[in-house]
């Protein structure tokens, strides 16, 4: 899978389309990723303690891969990745700028 934990993305299809935020979680089995604040869902968490309250929490749900472009850290524009092998070493490149992401 060409996303990473750590990337930023842009968001292009669905409600938080034109977003741009951190891989947060990334599934390559399923090809599904968790975005920072993008695709919330709501959690019930029940309360641990006696005494304590349970709550509701918001966490960024999994959506598939194909829904996202990786934004380049050098030319700053969404890209597709491509992949460069030199001296047994293989990295991803921008396919805009040609620089390593």
């Amino acid at each position: 899978m060409k996303i990473k934990k750590g990337d930023t993305v842009l968001i292009i299809s669905g409600k938080d389309r034109g977003r741009k935020a951190k891989v947060i979680a990334v599934s390559p089995q399923k090809r599904k990723i968790a975005v920072e604040g993008v695709n919330l869902k709501k959690k019930h968490i029940k309360p641990k303690k006696a005494g304590e309250k349970g709550q509701i929490v918001e966490v960024a749900g999994f959506f598939d891969a194909s829904n996202a472009k990786v934004v380049c850290s050098k030319c700053g524009k969404p890209t597709r990745v491509g992949y460069r092998i030199e001296e047994k070493r293989k990295y991803r490149i921008c396919k805009k700028c040609g620089q390593e992401i």
